[in-house]
């Protein structure tokens, strides 16, 4: 079953065609990777996912529902979360702080309860707060709540970024090139944890990454992008034979 399909989506700049009459369906439960060269239209196709642009053409139906012109916190609250190539997190803020910040879409405290300080709110807070001790648990932060996130390793910092984002409760899970940046060792323990999503919290993922050891090593299907059009899809072993694959990262003379 899809969770996520995508049908003849398209997304102008002026007279730049980013992506151009896209068609992709991700499986349940998968590891689904996007690849091609800078400029491809990947970042651009998850940015009209999750509401940050709007395509002009074309639909993407999540559990078959149309997130059209939906805003990005009700996109978040269907179950949609996404991390960034450049991380986002709010570095003068601790690391539960910044996972409590994910999980903010869920709760129902408005400005009176918040004021009034009812039984409730409390309640409320403190599940938040269980929860959020629980996630930093999962990506391997436990006991580092109190840190500065502006004092994390780079890796750790990745880690943080995924863990505001699982916060947010997700069924599908965008991660945007999560091993940019990574040491081989770092590199390697990031694509066992991706696993984990999947495995251990029935996430499905579809990801953006550029280094094809990880794409080959985690994914079930790969897409490819170039131009802002699909050129391949398949499995790995598939892509790492496609002759327009090739010429889109090599050129046509390594084609030949």
């Amino acid at each position: 079953m899809a969770i996520l399909s995508a049908h003849h989506v398209t997304k102008r700049f002026g007279g730049l065609l980013a992506v151009s009459q896209f068609d992709v369906e991700i499986q349940e439960n998968s590891i689904h990777s996007i690849i091609g060269p800078n400029g491809a239209g990947k970042t651009t196709f998850f940015n009209c996912i999750t509401g940050f642009y709007r395509h002009e053409e074309g639909s993407i139906l999540f559990k078959g529902e149309p997130l059209d012109g939906l805003s990005p916190d009700r996109i978040t609250r269907q179950g949609i979360a996404r991390t960034y190539q450049n991380i986002r997190l709010f570095q003068n803020m601790t690391v539960i702080e910044n996972v409590l910040v994910g999980g903010h879409v869920h709760l129902r405290t408005g400005v009176f309860g918040a004021v009034a300080r009812t039984r409730g709110v409390m309640a409320e807070e403190a599940k938040a707060l269980e929860e959020a001790r629980h996630t930093l648990r999962f990506v391997g932060l436990a006991g580092r709540g109190d840190y500065m996130a502006v004092n994390l390793p780079y890796g750790d910092q990745r880690r943080l970024e995924i863990g505001r984002a699982l916060q947010t409760r997700p069924a599908l899970l965008l991660l945007d090139e999560p091993a940019a940046g990574m040491n081989p060792s770092e590199t390697e323990d990031l694509m066992a944890f991706v696993r984990r999503l999947r495995d251990e919290l029935g996430l499905t993922i579809l990801l953006i990454e550029h280094q094809m050891r990880v794409v080959m090593g985690i994914s079930e299907v790969v897409t490819v992008l170039d131009y802002g059009e699909k050129i391949a899809e398949g499995t790995p072993a598939q892509i790492q034979r496609d002759t327009k694959v090739i010429e889109a990262y090599l050129g046509r003379r390594a084609t030949a």
